[in-house]
């Protein structure tokens, strides 16, 4: 048992994603109104189970190519709440608009599944195992509505560039086994603190990793697709990919960058203090553009990213700490607002544009408050867990030494602040112009308000959660 403790909890996933794939098939009427359950009991069932088994020490299996510590175990629990979170957002979304198949919850589980391994890789086959087949399933879950062409359009172009972004990976992947000769990502390490200060074959391989890893957590400028997949995607598609993909993405660069290649730090810190600044310039500016709403959290999105990055670039393990936290807070952020989105969907019409907000504090004055939070978190309004999760990053920048990044990453949140606020005003200001009641399920009301007033409520808590990301990083480089 000890040799598989690690990968127990995708064991469990990846079963049930067959259990409920062949009950479809066999019981399909019998079995559509249990889909759902069956989906979040497993996923809670393994939150459990990840939780049960975790090691307070790295432990290595499966012929060195996963790693089981605190940092894969944190990671996959808030991979498992956070998915859990998107379906019950869902459920009534995807019921009326004809998505509640098994697909859907058996690709999230795949998804699921990638994640995990990708968090926990120690190898380079895992790692791009895990990484490829969450994207299969992102490639599907978007393309499901099959009769939508802005849902086809946006997987087309998805999966286009993210056949792109891998093959650039895999080929700085195999430039590092060249010039390392392993594929552990330990031995890579112990390899690269051997060979010279810039060796070529190295370097060039980093820069196609880190060309990759970009892609995938839409930094600019391998930001194309993020605006593109999450307007013509289904909100509740838009929701899965914009929150759990973001954890795991981050834990690749942790795994690939801080792990695999601490060695080259020097050189791949010049190269994020360039994403993280383009991302946060572009990322706010354009979004003051957007008229839809999903575009406009897009680009937020890609700001966001940057922020994320300036934690990763001090190459210390308090920055990596600050980062995580960013991530994880972010991610919640996320799933709130797109939940306001869903809640004011109904059948037949999407909430996406910005004058859908105009007078939700006439409709709901209490959603009005709910989605006041989430907007003031992402801006960094205190007293929100958004504004400590900026605070942490720009220390970390500032105590690595990048003053001026840290002067542009406060302006940048000044700039920002101004299309978040654009939502404030016109919820409170404006004249409705759909007056009438919101119709979405108790569940997710309940799940909705939960999640907007931990906005406020978890900030007295906020340096207890940064000791949690610390002690899950402490054995970084």
């Amino acid at each position: 048992m000890l040799h598989i403790r690690p990968v127990v909890p995708e064991i469990i996933v990846f079963a049930m994603a067959c259990v409920i794939l062949l009950a479809d098939l066999f019981w399909k009427r019998r079995f559509k109104g249990l889909m759902y359950g069956l989906t979040q009991a497993t996923l809670v069932a393994a939150a459990v189970t990840a939780y049960g088994l975790r090691d307070p020490r790295a432990r290595v299996v499966l012929h060195g190519m996963v790693v089981g510590d605190r940092l894969s175990t944190i990671l996959q629990i808030a991979i498992f709440a956070l998915t859990a979170i998107v379906l019950a957002y869902s459920r009534t979304y995807i019921v009326e608009r004809g998505v509640f198949r098994s697909e859907f919850f058996v690709l999230a589980l795949t998804g699921v599944v990638g994640m995990c391994v990708m968090v926990s890789a120690a190898h380079f086959l895992s790692l791009y195992l895990g990484l490829e087949l969450l994207s299969l399933s992102l490639y599907a879950l978007i393309a499901l509505q099959r009769d939508s062409i802005p849902a086809t359009e946006a997987a087309m172009k998805y999966f286009v560039l993210g056949a792109l972004s891998s093959g650039l990976l895999l080929y700085g992947l195999s430039m590092l086994y060249g010039a390392t000769g392993s594929l552990e990502i330990t031995r890579v390490a112990t390899a690269l603190a051997a060979l010279p200060r810039h060796d070529l074959v190295a370097t060039l391989g980093l820069v196609f990793v880190l060309s990759g890893l970009a892609f995938k957590l839409g930094v600019v400028p391998f930001h194309m697709w993020v605006p593109d997949v999450y307007e013509g995607a289904p909100t509740a598609v838009t929701l899965y990919v914009g929150a759990a993909p973001k954890i795991a993405a981050f834990a690749l660069f942790l795994r690939l960058l801080v792990e695999g290649l601490h060695g080259l730090s020097g050189a791949w810190q010049e190269m994020l203090v360039l994403l993280a600044f383009l991302s946060m310039a572009v990322g706010n500016i354009v979004a003051i553009a957007q008229t839809n709403l999903k575009r406009m959290l897009a680009y937020s999105a890609i700001a966001h990213m940057g922020f994320v990055l300036l934690g990763l670039l001090s190459a210390r393990v308090s920055g990596y700490a600050d980062a995580l936290f960013y991530a994880l807070v972010y991610a919640f952020m996320t799933l709130g607002a797109f939940g306001i989105i869903i809640l004011l969907s109904r059948k037949g019409f999407e909430a996406e544009r910005l004058e859908d907000l105009r007078g939700l504090y006439q409709r709901s004055p209490w959603y009005a408050w709910m989605m006041l939070l989430f907007m003031f978190s992402m801006a960094g309004v205190p007293p929100t867990i958004g504004f400590y999760a900026k605070f942490a990053v720009i220390e970390a920048a500032v105590s690595a030494g990048f003053y001026g990044l840290a002067v542009a990453a406060v302006l940048f949140s000044v700039i920002g602040a101004f299309y978040y606020l654009r939502i404030v005003k016109l919820m409170f200001f404006d004249a409705p112009v759909d007056a009438g009641p919101l119709r979405q399920g108790r569940d997710l009301r309940w799940l909705l308000s939960l999640n907007g007033i931990a906005m406020l409520l978890t900030t007295p808590w906020a340096g207890t959660l940064i000791a949690i990301c610390r002690s899950a990083v402490r054995g970084l480089p």
